[in-house]
């Protein structure tokens, strides 16, 4: 298997595509939209087709192609992303999201890395003017992005503990507690 086959089959793991909106998510988009002073920040997650945004602020977009997705190319590494001026990178000066409305100028993303080490998606924050990022602010970008992953790592886990708990009410018989192992 592929690794963007691994990757994606990650990102369906942690079955959170396709989810309402949640405060934890939406917290440290704002977090990270007031420490950067920035009018855009999203928690995207890199889908095979689109970027889907778990959280957003400051654009009315739910998802993207994932061909004019910035954070496609987040994804590929393992350290923080920063472009000062995406109308100067080659890959970025004809993206509509910069040639038209929000008519971006900066971009910088932190890749969101699970456990196995594949980057679902990234916490980004966008400007509409040109800027840069000091070695500090980039070290709080990937911490609040760590910060979105301990989210992700929650959500999956109170899915997990949804399932056990159908799973076990659904049983007609549970061992008594002195016939369960005890704790050393």
């Amino acid at each position: 298997m592929s690794l963007e086959l691994q990757r994606l089959a990650a990102l369906r793991a942690c079955a959170i595509l396709d989810t309402a909106p949640h405060p934890a998510f939406d917290c440290l988009t704002r977090a990270a939209a007031l420490a950067f002073d920035v009018p855009i920040a999203l928690v995207s997650l890199v889908d095979a087709e689109r970027q889907w945004f778990k959280s957003v602020l400051g654009v009315g977009l739910r998802e993207t192609p994932r061909s004019v997705s910035f954070c496609s190319h987040t994804i590929g590494g393992f350290e923080p992303m920063v472009v000062p001026d995406v109308t100067r990178d080659a890959r970025f000066a004809q993206n509509p999201l910069v040639t038209g409305a929000p008519h971006v100028r900066f971009y910088a993303g932190a890749p969101l890395i699970e456990e196995d080490g594949y980057a679902l998606g990234s916490l980004c924050i966008l400007d509409t003017r040109p800027r840069d990022l000091t070695s500090e602010q980039v070290r709080l970008l990937g911490h609040l992005a760590d910060a979105v992953m301990h989210a992700i790592d929650a959500h999956r886990t109170r899915l997990e503990l949804k399932e056990l708990g159908r799973r076990l009410n659904g049983q007609d018989h549970l061992p008594a507690p002195e016939a369960l192992p005890r704790r050393a």
